[in-house]
């Protein structure tokens, strides 16, 4: 079976959620299948040595003049009829309407089927267009495909509400957590890493960005709360924020003065996380809305205590006591899960020791199998005489 895997975004440096499942989902397939050919399309980028060579693997560079529309919707198709793919996995929420290719697509979330507007103040405006892109192509794209790949059971639920499959075209299958994620332990790594990026002694890590969904909003005004209470001095790392939206957001909740305890990192290499994120007190992801939520394992992983939101997906990848759960929608009760935790270092400890075990529920190895196991599932149907 030759097996053509979208990759469009994977070569550019700053690579963000989906783009690291698609590049561990490789990384694995490369331990676990060297029966099966290969062919990966990326678009050219600095960043072109992230997927190991591997024998069965071949890796073709596509470009379009007619920016991310045309690299997937004409370059991408043609690329693969051209490469004799059996299927193609179209790995991040959307995919070519016209392939002559049959499909496997992975629809990470259907936040933007949903509800999505340009009216928004909300969001970036690259954001929203390519929520109106993803609004206007996946429903035909999904509906051509021969297999839809979820990554919780709650988003399989809510992609079945919205679509309402009749048949078993559906599948959930859980994200892992790099294996480079586990508590770092080396006092030279830790000391070059706290100087390197001027980390503060004591901090809450927030992985936040201009996404409404990841309450970066909400985080600041409980953070700003705990800091007008607290007798210790805590500050709140963030990483790849706008100087300025930043402070657009504290004007907005009334907060400037809290700029001064809020220490943004600039992009940070994701083999450099665990180091950070071994050295704070709280990993907090109070987001709104999640089809997994990643971060959630790799701060367990890293051995610190999660504050995690009670809706979405995020009750069912923090399990049922690894993690403190709060509604992300009321900041105080971010502030009081906050104040737990510091007042509290046996329930700290507790908690990080548990998130410890949960983490290693989830691993990519096992999520690469059950794909792959998709993959051959799709070949052989296709392959099935018709009646």
């Amino acid at each position: 079976m030759k097996i053509g895997i979208e990759g469009q975004r994977l070569y550019r440096k700053k690579k963000h959620g989906m783009d690291m499942v698609a590049l561990e989902l490789i990384k694995n397939l490369q331990q676990i299948d060297t029966i099966n050919e290969y062919v990966v399309f990326v678009k050219p980028d600095e960043d072109n040595t992230c997927i190991p060579p591997a024998d069965n693997f071949k890796i073709i560079e596509l470009t379009s003049p007619f920016g991310y529309p045309g690299w997937e919707q004409i370059a991408l198709p043609r690329a693969a009829f051209k490469e004799g793919c059996d299927v193609l996995h179209c790995t991040s929420n959307t995919g070519p309407i016209f392939s002559k290719v049959p499909l496997i697509t992975t629809l990470h979330d259907i936040i933007y089927l949903e509800s999505i507007s340009i009216l928004k103040k909300e969001g970036t405006w690259y954001q929203k267009l390519g929520n109106m892109y993803r609004r206007w192509f996946v429903p035909s794209v999904i509906k051509k495909s021969k297999k839809v790949i979820t990554v919780s059971n709650y988003e399989k639920d809510r992609i079945n509400t919205y679509f309402g499959f009749t048949d078993n075209r559906l599948s959930a299958v859980y994200n892992g957590v790099g294996a480079h994620f586990k508590q770092a332990t080396d006092v030279g790594v830790l000391s070059s890493i706290k100087e390197k990026y001027r980390l503060p002694d004591r901090f809450f890590f927030f992985l936040g960005n201009t996404d409404p969904k990841k309450n970066t909003k909400g985080v600041l005004e409980a953070f700003g709360a705990f800091n007008v209470t607290s007798k210790e001095a805590y500050q709140l790392v963030m990483l790849d924020y706008d100087e300025d939206e930043l402070q657009k957001l504290l004007l907005s909740i009334n907060r400037p003065e809290l700029r001064k305890n809020i220490h943004l990192l600039g992009y940070v290499a994701n083999t450099e996380l665990p180091a950070i994120i071994s050295q704070c007190t709280i990993f907090l992801y109070p987001s709104l809305r999640e089809s997994f939520g990643i971060p959630i394992l790799e701060g367990m992983a890293c051995g610190v205590p999660v504050i995690t939101s009670n809706t979405s997906s995020m009750p069912e990848v923090a399990g049922k006591d690894a993690a403190l759960i709060v509604d992300p929608h009321d900041p105080t009760q971010i502030t009081a899960a906050i104040q737990t935790l510091v007042d509290d270092y046996a329930l700290a400890n507790m908690l990080a020791e548990r998130g410890i075990l949960r983490a290693k529920e989830f691993s990519w190895g096992a999520m690469s199998q059950n794909v792959l196991d998709l993959y051959q599932e799709v070949y052989l149907e296709l392959k099935k005489p018709s009646a």
